[in-house]
């Protein structure tokens, strides 16, 4: 996130495949070795060009899906991020593939606009984050 003509932006994502209008927070698997919030600070300039700092763990999403026949539990953690440099867009040559598009959109437009309802409540939490002045 970051303030941007006045007002709270957050870094969203088209993943690679989807239709237009479709965006999404960036995540990835832990690395080996890695801690969750190191991945998240990864995965933000992986899939935005965007650095940032760790300013604290919004929550985790769990769902299941199944993949091959084989049921599959996961959980997400979204951790909030203050942009420090960067620019959004530039991605490295090895994660370029699996993104489509990166944008900064209004934060308060968040749960409306963020594809996935656990990502929606993420927003909702980033806002509230905001307002109460995380960062």
């Amino acid at each position: 996130m970051r303030r941007l003509r006045g007002g709270w932006v957050f870094a969203a994502i088209r993943p690679a495949g989807k239709q237009p209008g479709v965006w999404a927070l960036p995540k990835g698997l832990i690395g080996r070795g890695e801690k969750p919030e190191e991945t998240a600070v990864r995965e933000v300039a992986e899939e935005t060009g965007a650095q940032g700092r760790l300013v604290e763990k919004l929550g985790d999403v769990r769902y299941v899906y199944t993949w091959r026949g084989e049921r599959i539990f996961k959980i997400v953690s979204f951790y909030l991020l203050r942009y420090s440099r960067g620019r959004l867009g530039e991605l490295p040559p090895e994660t370029a593939h699996e993104v489509a598009e990166v944008r900064w959109l209004p934060l308060e437009d968040g749960p409306r606009l963020l594809a996935y309802k656990g990502e929606r409540e993420m927003a909702e939490r980033a806002l509230a984050s905001v307002t109460r002045g995380a960062l």
